[in-house]
């Protein structure tokens, strides 16, 4: 429309009943483009989540199963079902063993007892990239998927 004084574009856009939105303020003049701003907003809105939800499940990301050192068996075999599950997606398992109260004075003994089990349930499926080692209250070891070549 080239350049147009202030009251004629914001008849202009009253006229196609859409809005007048600066877009270059430092401009000389400014930069004005008349459109519908509603819709504009929703569809930044949309091309964003669009993005954000290629991100969801990505296989370098990092999942974290938990167990206690009284677990029952039942219970540990159905976490590492989802550990197998996560290592077949390609995504690394942190195995984390927490210890409450007294169960800190056995760490060494819960840890020889627990984490010899869970690899022997992991099997084949995942590579120990990092073997457990104590982190405060917990003893936890790093997991990686197997690579498929």
């Amino acid at each position: 429309m080239g350049i147009v004084d202030l009251d004629e574009a914001l008849a202009k856009a009253a006229e196609e009943g859409l809005d007048l939105v600066e877009v270059a303020p430092q401009g000389e003049p400014p930069v004005c483009r008349v459109m519908d701003y509603g819709r504009y907003k929703f569809e930044a809105r949309k091309q964003s989540q669009k993005q954000r939800a290629g991100k969801v499940v990505r296989a370098g990301q990092v999942k974290e199963v938990k167990f206690r050192p009284r677990t029952d068996d039942h219970d540990i075999a159905y976490k590492i079902k989802n550990v197998l599950k996560f290592l077949a997606n390609g995504q690394k398992v942190k195995v984390s063993l927490f210890f409450r109260g007294r169960e800190r004075s056995r760490i060494e003994r819960y840890t020889a007892e627990f984490m010899p089990k869970v690899i022997a349930l992991i099997g084949d499926a995942g590579v120990i990239e990092q073997t457990p080692r104590q982190e405060g209250n917990a003893v936890s070891m790093m997991v990686a998927p197997k690579s498929h070549k």
